[in-house]
């Protein structure tokens, strides 16, 4: 892998990581396209891997939230009230939003892995990520926020968010599509998905590090995952920025026209 692939497919991972259309799908099929040739484990390791790009754009742009959130977190359960405050109660809603997800990746990590070398499984669930955009916007009432998130919830959306484990599923269209059939906002929703990628992509890096280990990586490659690492930190800081301020005033069909259309295009072609 080149510098140059790199540091396209960290733009790549970084843009549709937050916007619905799926990054998992994006980072097979641009190699793909392009006629570019990796390594089977290598390729599976460096997506994993940068996506601790975007974890860390998480990190920086909702900074004041998450150290309030993980203070009030620790503050309750030394005091034996864990649920008695927004915040407290927020930190254990991620955390509950996160087990579907970690359950089904550790059950079916070989089936994962094998379903991101199929570009026409690819284009088959860009169309499922249109249709749960779809479902999302005509179902969902779009009346409540944040603060009135419940575990019901919280697992419903953890639910949507085992979707995206497969290529063509955008993680953040599931999981806003589950929130918005819950009735959030769709800024709410969004920011409820961003929240809860924190554990989700801390969690895939970690089990990515002891492939990269066990795969005794060369310097060339571990400088494409750094170069890789930076370019996704940067283009999902300004991914997250420009969709929050998107949602307040238009709707997900946008992006359920796009996956639509790059769906069908692969399936056909």
């Amino acid at each position: 892998m080149t510098l140059l692939q790199a540091i396209l497919l960290g733009i790549v991972q970084g843009l549709t990581e937050f916007i619905p259309v799926s990054s998992s799908g994006h980072l097979v099929l641009v190699p793909h396209l392009l006629g570019w040739e990796f390594d089977h484990s290598q390729a599976f390791v460096f997506d994993v891997l940068v996506q601790w790009g975007t974890l860390f754009a998480v990190f920086l742009y909702y900074r004041k939230d998450l150290t309030i959130i993980a203070q009030d977190f620790f503050k309750t359960l030394i005091k034996g009230t864990p649920f008695s405050t927004e915040n407290s109660r927020m930190g254990w809603y991620l955390i509950l939003a996160t087990i579907p997800a970690v359950i089904v990746g550790l059950l079916c990590k070989d089936l994962i892995k094998s379903a991101f070398s199929n570009a026409k499984v690819t284009g088959f669930f860009l169309l499922l990520t249109a249709a749960l955009l779809i479902i999302a916007e005509i179902a969902g009432k779009r009346n409540r926020s944040t603060k009135e998130i419940t575990w019901l919830d919280s697992l419903w959306v953890g639910c949507a968010q085992v979707l995206a484990l497969l290529p063509g599923v955008s993680r953040s269209g599931s999981t806003i599509a589950g929130g918005m059939t819950r009735n959030l906002d769709r800024s709410s929703a969004a920011r409820f998905s961003f929240l809860m990628s924190v554990p989700v992509m801390l969690g895939a890096g970690l089990l990515a590090f002891k492939d990269l280990f066990a795969m005794q990586a060369t310097g060339d490659f571990l400088l494409s995952l750094g170069v890789g690492f930076l370019a996704a930190l940067v283009s999902g800081y300004m991914a997250i920025h420009w969709l929050i301020a998107y949602l307040n005033k238009h709707s997900l069909y946008i992006f359920a026209a796009y996956c639509s259309l790059l769906g069908l295009t692969i399936l056909l072609l």
